[in-house]
């Protein structure tokens, strides 16, 4: 992997910077109760497959 030169070195700074500027605490709060119940469904679903093919 050859390393990055300065120009994208520059516009991936301009687009984290950019990104990261736009990102809200109720994003982030958001995000990580989505994240929460997606594991939470995804644990239940896969117990209730297990005990289904007992």
């Amino acid at each position: 992997m050859k390393p990055l030169n300065s120009i994208q070195v520059g516009t991936l700074g301009g687009t984290l910077c950019s990104i990261f500027g736009s990102i809200t605490m109720d994003d982030m709060i958001k995000t990580a109760v989505l994240a929460a119940v997606g594991a939470i469904v995804s644990y239940v679903v896969s117990t209730l497959l297990q005990r289904l093919r007992r």
